[in-house]
């Protein structure tokens, strides 16, 4: 079997890559404005932020989305 996950963007991209990837793009505080969780308003940090992602798979699911609707925008442009 194969470990391979040809239809997966995602795959081989880590969560803190991820997370700095939006922070770059949008910063905490328009980030926080699109997904409204706690750990990119109050005393933001990616380690914070990447503590409370790994526990919470639908504030997971939330960021991993953005990402790749921010990935689909910088190749358009």
């Amino acid at each position: 079997m194969s470990n391979e996950q040809p239809n997966n963007p995602l795959h081989g991209i880590k969560l803190a890559e991820i997370v700095e990837t939006l922070v770059e793009y949008y910063g905490f505080e328009e980030l926080a404005k699109r997904i409204n969780i706690n750990c990119f308003k109050n005393d933001p940090s990616v380690k914070s932020s990447l503590k409370f992602l790994r526990r919470t798979p639908w504030a997971r699911t939330k960021v991993e989305q953005l990402y790749l609707r921010v990935l689909a925008e910088t190749k358009h442009n």
